[in-house]
């Protein structure tokens, strides 16, 4: 064992160390591993909204004790990196929650029952930028805000990008922009603080690991 900052001692480990938790999700979530301490016993309703809702979940403890946490149950997204030779297409689009402008990757709700995930991605990538991919596929897996929401994101590297009419929803879409950035200095937007949407980072940051940027 290694010592931590705090005193407690850390035990060494592989990845062999790290048991899944049972399967959740179509196609089934990665990344979430088994708990030794805690179990979710039930959970109530509070609000349902027209995307997410709010509910409050009993989790019982190793002990026995009950307690209790907000949880925002959500559909789950996907979010592409559309790659065109080196540079990417971003978004900038308003966000309500922050009452401002964000830069961001073509993203979107998995809201249409049964709709594979990279099929999500392609309607997406026409929708929000006017683009059709070539080729499509699965770069990385990402829970966007596990301290409170269930949120599952599939990101997507897209290439071979070919412009279609965009079929834009909303007015929140109606009114982004789509920008043609160097792939090289989006890694340097996230690095530097302009970039700051977790599902970008995360896309862009694997995106130029996997091309070699």
């Amino acid at each position: 064992m290694t010592g931590a900052g705090d005193g407690e001692a850390v035990a060494a480990a592989s990845a062999a160390d790290f048991a899944p938790a049972p399967p959740v999700g179509e196609p089934v979530e990665r990344g979430r591993l088994a708990s030794d301490h805690f179990r979710t016993r039930g959970q109530r309703l509070i609000h349902q909204g027209a995307v997410v809702g709010f509910w409050e979940a009993e989790i019982e403890d190793g002990s026995g004790g009950r307690f209790a946490r907000d949880v925002i149950r959500h559909p789950g997204a996907v979010s592409v990196v559309p790659v065109d030779g080196d540079h990417v297409f971003l978004v900038r689009q308003y966000r309500a929650a922050l009452d401002a402008d964000l830069l961001e990757l073509p993203a979107g709700k998995r809201d249409v029952d049964g709709e594979p995930p990279i099929e999500t991605a392609k309607r997406e990538l026409v929708e929000e930028i006017g683009m059709r991919a070539g080729s499509i596929e699965p770069l990385i897996n990402i829970h966007h805000s596990p301290g409170f929401c269930d949120e599952y994101g599939h990101l997507f590297l897209a290439t071979d990008l070919e412009p279609v009419p965009q079929d834009r929803m909303g007015p929140e879409e109606q009114a982004m922009t789509v920008h043609r950035v160097a792939l090289v200095e989006a890694v340097e937007l996230c690095l530097t603080g302009t970039i700051t949407d977790a599902k970008s980072i995360a896309g862009l940051l694997a995106a130029a690991r996997r091309l070699g940027r």
